[in-house]
This record gives C-alpha cells, structure tokens and sequence, in this order.
C-alpha cells in the first residue's frame, strides 16, 4: 500500500473573520488550557476546509498542479461565507471540539465539487496515524479523526457539507452555555487557498502549498 498523507484544501478566512476566531479561541481556553487544549498558530490555522482528503504522498506534487489549475478560474471574492452559530462535536467524554458554523456561497460549493473530481487520480484509502502531522503536544491521532477524513466524501461533501471554522475544545457544560448566547452573524471572504497536513481533530497543522 503506497504511503498516504492526510491533507486539507482549505480557504483562510479575511481578517474579520480571523479576529472573530481568536476571540472564540480564548474562550476556550478558559474552559480547558493548553494542553490539552490548543492555541490557535502555526499548528492551528484558523480556515475554512473544503476537502479533506488521504492523497498518496509520492503523488502530492501532481495534486497541488491539478488545484492551481482549480484555483486560476476562482476569483476569491465571490467565494463568501456568513458566519451563524458556534456548535461543537463530542471527541471524547465531556469534551467537544467547537466551531463557528458558517454558511458557503454557491460558488464555494462549485469550487468543492471541482476539487473533488480533480483530486480523484491522487487519492487513497486506509489512512493511519502516520499520514498526520504529530507533535509533542498532541502525539497521538484519534480514531474520529481518521474516521473522519476516510469518509470525508460523501459524509461531509455536497449537500452534506457543514463549512465551519473550529476554534478550540472545551467543557461540553461550558459550550452549552456558549452555543445558548446570541450570536452576532459575520459575513466575510476567502483571503487565500491552502493545502495543508492534517493534524489531530482535523487541524490545519502543516502547511504545503498556498494560491493566493
């Protein structure tokens, strides 16, 4: 079996988009610190997946040109979101991973089914820990999350896709009362499309390629 690398077509945010999460991020962290709880950095990107998938390593430079080819018909400006809710997945008891749930532009998912069927040569199946990136902080790859970017198509793609942008774990008590508040909508745009390494929880954890 070729050796395989979990990676994440992602669009990061605007800069309005970016200040929200961060301000998410340190509400989390009041509620589990780092570690085991995250930051958002070089290993937490804030971003907008969309495709995730296992690609065989041997074949990433031949993935990254077949998405500039995607990428040179966007023009990012249209690719637009509006920020609506924070929710959160349980990833283990009494703990969930939270994100800020926003809703893609029609144009955003014309850009995921262009991806997916550029991406079909490269990709793979029975993905392990080692297709992550791992770090001292967080040296283990749960089973959601290799669950996860397996099944990513169809599970989470066309009509199933749920675009977000995660901003941190927490307490399943405290993101009760978080998820309760009201929530001021956000409407922003893609600055830029990235691929980057997965890391644990889906994280954005090593960038490889950027098209701005």
């Amino acid at each position: 079996m070729s050796e395989l690398t979990a990676v994440d077509i992602l669009l990061e945010p605007d800069a309005s988009m970016l200040a929200r999460a961060e301000a998410e991020n340190g509400r989390m962290l009041t509620s589990i610190p780092s570690p085991p709880g995250f930051h958002l950095d070089e290993h937490h990107r804030p971003h907008i997946t969309t495709l995730q998938r296992y690609v065989r390593t041997d074949a990433l430079e031949d993935m990254y040109a077949a998405i500039e080819r995607v990428v040179g018909q966007l023009d990012l400006s249209k690719l637009t979101f509006t920020a609506e809710a924070i929710k959160h997945m349980e990833v283990q008891p009494s703990v969930g991973i939270a994100a800020v749930v926003v809703k893609p532009g029609p144009e955003v998912l014309d850009f995921q089914a262009r991806l997916i069927e550029a991406l079909k040569p490269f990709t793979g199946s029975g993905g392990t820990a080692d297709a992550y990136v791992r770090t001292e902080a967080e040296p283990d790859i749960n089973d959601a999350t290799i669950t996860y970017i397996e099944n990513y198509v169809p599970d989470h793609s066309g009509a199933n896709y749920v675009a977000h942008v995660t901003v941190g774990i927490a307490k399943l008590d405290d993101l009760t009362g978080i998820e309760a508040e009201t929530f001021e909508p956000l409407t922003f745009s893609a600055s830029a499309v990235s691929i980057y390494q997965l890391g644990n929880n889906g994280t954005a954890a090593k960038q490889l390629k950027t098209f701005r």
